[in-house]
């Protein structure tokens, strides 16, 4: 009797695929510390390469270009960062306590993941192909779970109706877009993420809120 291929788990189709996601989430880890360190215009293929502990040509069967490796890194992890936040938020029940969660959330995020905080918010702007011609869908999902809690404390009857939750979701995460770049380009900040945090929240509440 011919004797039959033996079923070598490690080809299977299944373990294939965890094998290449597990690859693809190693390539945008080392990616984030490259960008991080040298910069997104410094920084080439090869060091992110290096950085994963793969060959050059293995980056491009996952990603495109040096820029596609960045946009989908953006997009993966605000997609995670966006379920995150959604699931967190909701556990609360007024839209103060939403607010503030929201806040707290993004700001530990900066502290406690540095190197992505950086690439977030300063490489990617280093990218042209990132700011004119990518519409970035998950941030567009970020502002709009900002918005939602807007909306939400205007129903409730919690935050003045006269506010517009487009706008006002602009203008809290342009506060903490800023603070982010603050923190994460200062290699001692002058305050602490408490303060930082307690600041920021003084604003919003006393400038979205209806005070009872």
């Amino acid at each position: 009797m011919p004797r039959g291929r033996s079923q070598d788990s490690s080809s299977s189709p299944t373990k294939s695929k965890a094998q290449k996601l597990e690859r693809r989430s190693a390539i945008i880890e080392a990616a984030i510390d490259t960008f991080a360190q040298r910069g997104f215009h410094h920084a080439r293929v090869s060091d992110v390469a290096r950085q994963a502990g793969i060959a050059d040509g293995t980056i491009y069967l996952y990603f495109k270009s040096k820029d596609d490796l960045l946009i989908s890194l953006f997009e993966e992890k605000m997609e995670h960062i966006v379920e995150t936040f959604r699931s967190e938020v909701s556990c609360y029940k007024t839209a103060q306590e939403r607010l503030k969660c929201f806040l707290e959330l993004h700001l530990k995020m900066v502290a406690e993941r540095p190197a992505l905080a950086e690439v977030m918010t300063v490489e990617l702007r280093q990218s042209a192909k990132f700011m004119r011609e990518y519409k970035a869908p998950q941030f567009g999902a970020y502002l709009a779970l900002l918005g939602d809690i807007i909306s939400y404390g205007q129903e409730r009857g919690e935050v003045r109706s006269g506010i517009d939750p487009l706008l006002t979701r602009r203008i809290i995460f342009g506060a903490l877009d800023e603070l982010s770049l603050y923190w994460v380009s200062s290699k001692r900040p002058l305050h602490s993420l408490e303060r930082v945090i307690e600041e920021l929240w003084a604003l919003c509440s006393t400038g979205c809120f209806i005070q009872k």
